[in-house]
């Protein structure tokens, strides 16, 4: 039983955490991937800062 709590407890948190990103397109979205190395962007990323970040 221990072990199954443990997955669900894992679960929530996990499931939590993605509310926690900004909304693609807004300020602090934009700032977050400026500040991530280019190289790890993906091309949506790149794509999506090109349109919401640089041509506003």
């Amino acid at each position: 039983m221990k072990r199954t709590a443990c997955i669900a407890l894992s679960a929530m948190i996990l499931l939590s955490l993605g509310g926690c990103a900004p909304k693609v397109g807004s300020e602090k979205w934009c700032a977050n991937l400026k500040a991530k190395p280019k190289g790890e962007w993906t091309l949506n990323e790149a794509e999506n800062y090109a349109k919401s970040c640089i041509m506003k």
